[in-house]
């Protein structure tokens, strides 16, 4: 099973500032979540202008605990204590051309849900009819439109039979967070009476995608503390904002080392 979520927005800011506030997003107060940060490459193509990143995060698992007892065992030993998953970001930034394109995925309990988050950051860009040149005119260079693309898969079930308590176990759990949902987003009543495993794959994509609509808004808002951080007070600004940040969520030793 597969579900799919699309949004579009826009930032008043400029794409140069957008992209920067991108990389120096975490901390900040929406993102109380986010453990630590690391980029585990980065290099610049000089032939087409263009910076690749790939970095880690760890966070703090929003996965419900119903949902965690049907990982793997491997899995929720090392972290149902702890409450922790990686989270891989793939980035690539053209500033000559003007957009930047992101791409995140899960690393952890991809067998129960695997979610897919797509961006691209643009200026705004108008093309004038008639022109063969290929020149771009920018409709309003002080602000940057983003469109934001997220694909859910569900596998559970499909790695081989379950065991009639695993079975009954995770009805139960679907169950219990099923009534959660608003009757739009939900199975009809009587569902789960007819319990298949396409059925709690649905589920678990609803799960999935209701979250991310919400994280989407967070992120927004946490990108916007830090570009106003930027515009009020330049770079230095925005580090002794992180600093702050890291202090009033984790202490003056929390898990991000101050320099």
């Amino acid at each position: 099973m597969v579900k799919f979520y699309e949004s579009s927005f826009s930032y008043d800011y400029s794409f140069p500032a957008v992209s920067l506030a991108y990389f120096l997003r975490y901390p900040n107060p929406y993102a109380k979540h986010v453990l630590s940060t690391d980029v585990i490459d980065r290099h610049f193509d000089p032939n087409s202008q263009r910076l690749y990143t790939t970095r880690l995060h760890l966070k703090r698992s929003k996965l419900p605990s119903a949902l965690l007892k049907l990982l793997p065992k491997g899995i929720t030993r090392s972290n149902s204590d702890t409450g922790q998953s990686y989270i891989l970001e793939r980035s690539t930034v053209d500033i000559r051309e003007g957009w930047m394109t992101t791409e995140t995925r899960n690393l952890e309990w991809t067998g129960i849900l695997s979610v897919i988050e797509k961006q691209n950051y643009r200026r705004p860009v108008q093309w004038e009819l008639g022109d063969l040149s290929g020149d771009k005119s920018y409709t309003n260079p002080g602000t940057t439109e983003v469109t934001t693309s997220a694909t859910f898969v569900s596998r559970f079930g499909q790695a081989g039979p379950r065991t009639s308590r695993k079975k009954a176990e995770a009805e139960t759990s679907i169950r219990d967070i099923a009534a959660d949902f608003p009757e739009d987003d939900t199975p009809k009543k009587g569902f789960f009476a007819t319990w298949s495993t396409s059925s709690l794959q649905r589920t678990i994509e609803a799960i999935g995608m209701r979250r991310t609509r919400e994280a989407l808004l967070k992120s927004k808002d946490g990108m916007n503390v830090v570009l106003g951080r930027l515009r009020s007070g330049g770079l230095v600004e925005v580090l002794e904002g992180m600093r702050r940040d890291r202090e009033a969520m984790y202490g003056p030793d929390g898990p991000w080392k101050r320099a």
